[in-house]
């Protein structure tokens, strides 16, 4: 079977498969596509999700230069459980999970579809722990804000994976390792959140600055990236031990959890690069990763990171 044909014939039956004809069809991909990469995003604010800005032009390539999918997975610093839950619906929401922004925000509707059998048959392919299926959910921000710039015709059934948020980091950079076989049955992978995620320190006064960053925002930007390059996961999963620098840049590991999930899902071949590297607002940097083959991305204006030395006092 011509990939063409195979896609024409996955787009007509998206949503309304069974758990058994996905298994006959993930197997033919097995034989015919090649292993998709996976990503890490930083999101940021969800207003990257309308504006034109080096964030979202940068998302919009990725979404080019990928061999397109036939789903996406999405770990999301914004849907936190108590156990494990992937989207199961066949029409998932928009979900609009913020305050304070303009009104064109909140219209947003990014109406891609789900697929329940996919959702069943990841289930089942963890091992670690149960996972509920879950129809109350939908898309928050931490995704539709990025897979809307990617895939702008909501075209790609698009699921979440819940993050067990009492588990700690160990835990769930194994549950990752499981999710591995999606790779090779067209299922683009995304991690949501951000490197460095400080709300209680940003700079507000320097939020059309991009580029400002506080010196241990860029300290610790700069360490994670060392230790993604050079494949120290094992750092990276202990990254309480990493000093007060990397305290301040993860108060809280929520953002911080979805990069995990990315960084377990490294095979030994597989090529590392970022993107979107870039501090904001003193305590925040949007740098993300690829991880594995896409086509070359071509540079866009983004201004580089800049430490600002004085920042240590500011609380």
């Amino acid at each position: 079977m011509q990939r063409k044909q195979f896609l024409k014939i996955l787009a007509g039956t998206t949503g309304m498969i069974t758990l058994g004809s996905f298994s006959k069809i993930t197997g033919m991909m097995d034989e015919e596509d090649e292993k998709l990469p996976v990503l890490f995003v930083g999101h940021g604010s969800p207003m990257n999700g309308i504006e034109d800005n080096d964030f979202s032009r940068r998302w919009a390539q990725l979404g080019k230069t990928i061999t397109k999918p036939k789903a996406v997975l999405c770990i999301s610093a914004h849907w936190l459980t108590r156990g494990t839950h992937i989207t199961a619906m066949q029409s998932p929401r928009t979900i609009h999970d913020f305050g304070g922004f303009p009104k064109e925000l909140f219209a947003v509707q990014y109406p891609a579809p789900g697929n329940p059998a996919l959702a069943a048959e990841t289930a089942k392919m963890i091992k670690k722990t149960s996972v509920g299926l879950d129809h109350e959910w939908g898309l928050d921000h931490g995704t539709w804000s990025i897979v809307k710039n990617m895939y702008p015709d909501a075209d790609i059934p698009v699921l979440q994976l819940s993050i067990d948020y009492g588990q700690p980091m160990q835990y769930h950079y194994e549950l990752a390792k499981e999710l591995a076989n999606l790779r090779k049955k067209g299922v683009l992978i995304i991690g949501s959140g951000n490197m460095v995620h400080n709300l209680g320190m940003v700079a507000w006064d320097k939020m059309n600055e991009p580029g400002y960053g506080f010196d241990w925002a860029i300290e610790m930007n700069a360490s994670f990236k060392k230790h993604i390059t050079d494949r120290n996961h094992q750092a990276l999963i202990d990254y309480t031990k990493m000093g007060q620098a990397a305290l301040l840049a993860i108060p809280t590991p929520d953002h911080y959890i979805p990069l995990l999930y990315t960084l377990a899902l490294q095979e030994d071949k597989d090529h590392v690069s970022f993107f979107n590297d870039t501090a904001m607002a003193g305590s925040l940097t949007m740098t993300s990763v690829l991880i594995g083959d896409a086509l070359p991305l071509v540079p866009v204006e983004t201004k580089p990171a800049q430490a600002d030395s004085t920042s240590r006092d500011t609380a």
